[in-house]
């Protein structure tokens, strides 16, 4: 289950939103019981790249032994991102 300000790891590719699996978000707010959770993903600059509902399959728990890792955002022509 995924806490409030817990950092977590996208488990899956979400294109619509220049987002992809292994991106780094925080989660701010956990809805019934854990079924889901808002969770935010910023730029380096601390823009909000994109501000998403996830149910907990598409997220999980960052590791305490796994680096981050800096990569190009790409928005979807569709929007998404800033």
């Amino acid at each position: 289950m995924v806490r409030e300000l817990e950092m977590v790891v996208l488990t899956k590719d979400l294109l619509e939103h220049g987002l992809l699996r292994g991106d780094v978000g925080t989660v701010v707010h956990v809805y019934h019981s854990g079924e889901a959770a808002e969770v935010e993903f910023v730029a380096a600059d601390g823009r909000t790249v994109a501000l998403l509902t996830l149910k907990t399959d598409s997220i999980r728990p960052m590791d305490r032994s796994e680096i981050l890792h800096a990569r190009p955002l790409s928005l979807s022509p569709q929007g998404g991102g800033y």
